[in-house]
C-alpha cells in the first residue's frame, strides 16, 4: 500500500528567506501559494518539502518534529562540511559528534553517515544515507574511523 514518503512540511517564521536558504541548498522551487506556503522538490515528481510561514516557529526542536533528513550519495556526504560552509549553512554537532565531519550511526546489519546542520529557524535538518555494515559494527564514529576500520571490506 505505502509505497514512499511524498511530502513533509516545517514552519518558518519568513517564507521569502527561507526560499532562498533552500534554493542555496539545490532543492527545486515548485509554487507557492498565498504568501504564507510554499513548495520545493526533494525528487522531482516523487517528493517534496512544504514551508509554512507561521508565528508558531519557536515551537521547542524534538527529533520527532521540525526534523528533514536528505538523502544523498556516500561521495557527497564526504565533501558536506565544505559544500555545507560555500552556501553559509553551518553544520552542527549532533549525537556528541563535532561537525568536523560526518559520522556513522551502526545498528545490527546496517549503518548510515551523515550530518546535521539547521536552517535559518532552528528546524532540524540532516543529509545521511545508507553504508554497507558488512562487519555487523554497532559503534558510532567518524566517517574517516569507519573507513579505515573498514578498508579491507571497501577498498
Amino acid at each position: 500500500m505505502i509505497l514512499g514518503l511524498y511530502e513533509a512540511h516545517l514552519p518558518v517564521r519568513n517564507l521569502k528567506r527561507s526560499i532562498e536558504y533552500y534554493k542555496k541548498l539545490g532543492l527545486e522551487f515548485s509554487h507557492s501559494h498565498e504568501d504564507k506556503l510554499a513548495f520545493f522538490w526533494i525528487e522531482k515528481g516523487k517528493g517534496w518539502l512544504g514551508l509554512w510561514e507561521t508565528d508558531k516557529v519557536e515551537l521547542e526542536y524534538h527529533p520527532s518534529i521540525r526534523h528533514i533528513a536528505f538523502q544523498v550519495s556516500l561521495e557527497g556526504l564526504k565533501k558536506s562540511v565544505v559544500w555545507l560552509n560555500e552556501r553559509g549553512c553551518e553544520p552542527r554537532e549532533a549525537f556528541g559528534f563535532e561537525p568536523i565531519e560526518p559520522f556513522v550511526m551502526a545498528h545490527h546489519g546496517m549503518a548510515h553517515a551523515k550530518i546535521h546542520f539547521n536552517d535559518p529557524d532552528g528546524n532540524s535538518l540532516e543529509l545521511i544515507c545508507k553504508i554497507p555494515n558488512r562487519k555487523n559494527i554497532t559503534n558510532r564514529m567518524y566517517l574517516s574511523e569507519w573507513e579505515k576500520l573498514n578498508e579491507d571490506v571497501y577498498p
